[in-house]
């Protein structure tokens, strides 16, 4: 079992064979800023928490707080970055149990924390494999901030000639 900050391969050098049940990994940091706070939800998610930091400062949370679509977001990167394969990555038919657990502020920097749960061979489509996944991010102080359970289909490694 891999248990580790990365793989020791490049993503372009990864299959469906490199992902292994109970392999976990944690990839990061990656910081939050309040002017991306403030961008990301002044064009997706425009409430007064998240674009206004006077409105914000009066608020539960005493200062503009991450969209939770941009915490996601920010996990994706690190995922994309970090986790996923460039080549053999097809396609990510959806994730479950979707949580915003904890803000993100300004300040903030966040870490990526991914175990794979489930790794088979398609039944219908053998050259492909189906690997699911958990990802929690937790933010500087060890709380977990983000978790989502994740699924994706990725190329089998190629027959050597």
């Amino acid at each position: 079992m891999a248990s580790g900050s990365g793989f020791n391969l490049p993503a372009a050098d990864r299959w469906f064979e490199h992902y292994r049940i109970g392999d976990r990994y944690r990839f990061g940091p990656i910081e939050v800023t309040e002017r991306e706070i403030i961008e990301f939800a002044r064009r997706y998610d425009p409430q007064s928490f998240h674009i206004d930091p006077h409105a914000a400062a009066a608020g539960p949370y005493g200062q503009v707080i991450a969209s939770g679509w941009m915490t996601a977001a920010l996990m994706m990167r690190l995922l994309v970055d970090e986790f996923l394969p460039s080549r053999a990555g097809l396609a990510a038919p959806g994730c479950d149990e979707l949580r915003w657990l904890h803000p993100v502020g300004p300040g903030d920097r966040l870490w990526l924390r991914v175990e794979v749960l489930s790794a088979r061979v398609s039944k219908s489509k053998p050259d492909r494999g189906i690997v699911s996944f958990r990802m929690e991010g937790e933010n500087q102080d060890g709380v977990t901030v983000y978790s989502c359970v994740a699924t994706g289909i990725y190329l089998c490694r190629p027959a050597v000639a």
